[in-house]
């Protein structure tokens, strides 16, 4: 699509769709949870690695949409949970979007990520408009 109502029409894909934010940080896991709840979206919160992969692996297949992840935290970081997740023998661990949300936005930390499995790299403090329309494109290039 494009122009104005392209945009807009591009971010009516993200209605309804159910987000998991892996953030240590309780404040900004506050802030894009509400940021996307404006946009329609459910969303779920998990403090570190381990909880989104328990939460993504406990979910019914097909029930997240995406997951956006802080690298660095505590007990397992994103880039470990992004591996262990598309290693799941679930229909959806190797297709799920994960994007990362990291202060480190060297080349070779994107392409860290990107190794990992993410789908893409957003670097923080991430603006609310590049994460509608990474989350918008990626989604619909799975749908």
């Amino acid at each position: 699509m494009t122009g104005q109502s392209g945009a807009a029409g591009e971010m009516e894909v993200l209605k309804g769709k159910h987000i998991l934010v892996c953030e240590d940080n309780t404040i900004n896991a506050e802030i894009v949870k509400r940021l996307l709840e404006k946009k329609g979206c459910i969303v779920d919160i998990a403090e570190n690695g381990k909880v989104a992969v328990n939460k993504f692996g406990s979910s019914i297949t097909g029930y997240y949409d995406a997951i956006l992840i802080n690298i660095r935290m505590p007990v397992m970081d994103g880039i470990e949970a992004t591996e262990y997740i598309r290693t799941l023998n679930r229909k959806d661990s190797k297709t799920i979007v994960i994007i990362a949300m990291s202060a480190n936005a060297f080349r070779e930390d994107i392409d860290k990520s990107l190794a990992a499995g993410m789908n893409a790299h957003l670097a923080k403090p991430v603006s609310p408009e590049a994460m509608f329309e990474e989350l918008a494109r990626d989604i619909s290039r799975k749908e």
